[in-house]
């Protein structure tokens, strides 16, 4: 568990994680979890939060440069040519080796030494589907398929997650019909990838070979899935880069903690240079949503008063 739910194994994660995963994964009938409506429905509510308190979202909004004055992060340039002012600060939640293209050459050596240091999570395989649900209605929500225990948790193809969200959430899907979801973790090298044209025959060549072990998983979870299979799409660590705009497709960033080490990670958000924070999934304690999202906070407490965080804490319990 601590693999899937930071990418390092045992070894490398920190012992408050364990701690956690101990005391709530492995209470009696615990389940990981699956947001109702997927995970759009998570980035709806974000976004009502946010304009419910005068906030504005701005999407197709490619950031091209983050503009400096002098020693200070003073806004962002888009593709469009539009310049973005910023009144507080500018926060980039985009991995270390995502953001620093977008500042000046040598305007932060201490972000580029730290990018080199950080080790990068490989990236995933997806495969997601369609099929027909006539007689799956004892399906499960979630799997999770090992080949070989002795890999280990981070060999190549080994572990496949299974998520059929239209198991509990019946609006995931058309009427009869299920979603399937099977991915390598984290552990498909961008390597095999890089020096193939999308499109070509031997990238789909290919696409078909690293998918075949997903293939199988999903077999297991729903044996004759392949026959009831109605729409099949394979991703590929391309298909991250290019879509999620995640150099070399990464997951990540990755041990800050290493095997027999007992020195402890901080988490961090502040750069030396003034009014710019990163919060990217790159920076402990990476990889996900999870590390955003504390670094999220940790910058809100940076940039808001404590007066102003209590009364918006005495506005929630109100």
């Amino acid at each position: 568990f601590c693999f899937r739910l930071a990418a390092p194994p045992a070894s490398g994660t920190p012992a408050s994680e364990i701690g956690f995963m101990f005391d709530d994964w492995y209470r009696p009938n615990a389940m990981l979890e699956y947001p109702k409506g997927g995970s759009g429905a998570i980035i709806d509510a974000l976004v009502r939060g946010l304009e419910k308190n005068g906030g504005q979202l701005v999407t197709s909004a490619h950031v091209d440069e983050v503009l400096i004055e002098g020693d200070r992060a003073v806004g962002v340039r888009l593709r469009n040519g539009k310049t973005v002012r910023a009144s507080e600060a500018v926060i980039s939640n985009a991995s270390l080796w995502d953001t620093l293209p977008l500042l000046p050459d040598g305007a932060l050596p201490e972000l580029e030494k730290e990018a080199e240091e950080t080790d990068q999570c490989k990236s995933f395989m997806h495969l997601h589907l369609g099929i027909d649900a006539e007689g799956l209605e004892d399906v499960r929500l979630h799997h999770m398929i090992v080949d070989s225990w002795e890999k280990g948790v981070e060999a190549e193809r080994n572990v496949v997650l299974v998520s059929i969200p239209s198991a509990i959430d019946p609006s995931m899907a058309p009427e009869g019909k299920h979603v399937v979801h099977a991915y390598y973790p984290g552990t498909e090298p961008y390597e095999l990838w890089e020096n193939l044209e999308r499109g070509s025959p031997e990238y789909e060549a290919l696409k078909k070979e690293r998918a075949e072990q997903l293939w199988r998983a999903v077999e297991k979870a729903i044996p004759g899935a392949r026959e009831r299979c109605e729409i099949e799409m394979i991703g590929t660590p391309k298909t991250c880069a290019r879509f999620l705009r995640r150099h070399r497709g990464t997951y990540g960033g990755r041990n800050w903690i290493a095997d027999g080490e007992g020195s402890v990670a901080n988490l961090t958000v502040g750069t030396p240079l003034d009014g710019f924070f990163c919060v990217g999934d790159s920076r402990f304690p990476g990889p996900g949503v999870p590390s955003v999202a504390a670094g999220g906070m940790l910058v809100a407490h940076s940039l808001v008063g404590w007066q102003q965080q209590v009364k918006v804490i005495d506005q929630v319990l109100a």
